[in-house]
């Protein structure tokens, strides 16, 4: 696996990333009361058939489906359903784009209608998390850098950080190495070299950070019941730092 992507690669990469993020803007726009995630799920697809590229999970490890939705506890890799969103849940939405052959891999947590205090807090304390991460890396740090960068920001708010999973290299596959975890400690881990292709992407829990099996039997979420949220992003480590791919 060839963990150094070149300059070709990247462009393409980024190419398929800026329909990734078009078509995830479009899909967070229609989040509403009464939606289903079914129905977001099928637009999500056809909006990228459109662009000419491929949805990057649909059949991937045997999920069924083009876009991961994570409703209150569920974190990540949720089953779309009929069961209508309503007033005060939150969603996670996790996208991905085959385009020429290279992956990408975006995710964003949104409000369904008006949310409680805790739970807007909980969004942008994740989203904030993703940011300082993708603004700590660059090469010559470690995995371990940016997940203890992104652990102290978390804990200091009064969150929970996931231990089971984590971000990921990325490229003509979805996932490669190196595994890039949301804690750590500085200094461990793979160090970062330029030309890397990677997802930072932090998973927050209202509560206790430990997981369970969601109820559809594939996605997870969290043992306690709080609240959970993700945002993710893939980069490309340049020598002036983080470029972020998955953007308009």
């Amino acid at each position: 696996m060839n963990l150094i992507k070149s300059p070709e690669e990247i462009k393409i990469m980024a190419e398929g990333g800026k329909i990734l993020a078009t078509v995830l803007a479009e899909i967070e726009k229609m989040v509403k009361p009464g939606i289903t995630t079914l129905e977001l799920d099928r637009a999500a697809e056809a909006l990228i058939l459109k662009h000419g590229a491929k949805p990057a999970f649909k059949g991937y490890e045997r999920f069924p489906y083009s876009l991961c939705t994570s409703v209150n506890d569920n974190i990540v890799h949720g089953f779309p359903s009929d069961k209508p969103l309503k007033e005060g849940d939150i969603v996670g939405l996790d996208l991905g784009v085959l385009w020429k052959g290279y992956n990408s891999d975006m995710a964003v947590t949104v409000a369904v209608g008006e949310v409680s205090f805790e739970a807007k807090r909980l969004l942008q304390v994740t989203k904030k998390a993703l940011r300082i991460g993708i603004k700590k890396a660059r090469a010559s740090v470690t995995t371990g850098d940016i997940g203890n960068t992104i652990q102290r920001y978390v804990e200091d708010q009064g969150y929970g950080v996931v231990r089971s999973l984590c971000g990921h290299g990325i490229g003509k596959e979805i996932h490669e190495d190196p595994q890039v975890p949301n804690y750590g400690q500085r200094h461990k881990g793979e160090e970062l070299k330029e030309g890397m292709v990677i997802c930072i992407e932090p998973m927050v829990t209202m509560g206790n950070y430990n997981l369970r099996k969601s109820d559809d039997g594939y996605g997870f979420a969290t043992k306690d019941g709080s609240l959970a949220a993700h945002f993710e992003h893939t980069i490309a480590i340049t020598k002036d730092g983080a470029r972020i791919l998955t953007y308009v």
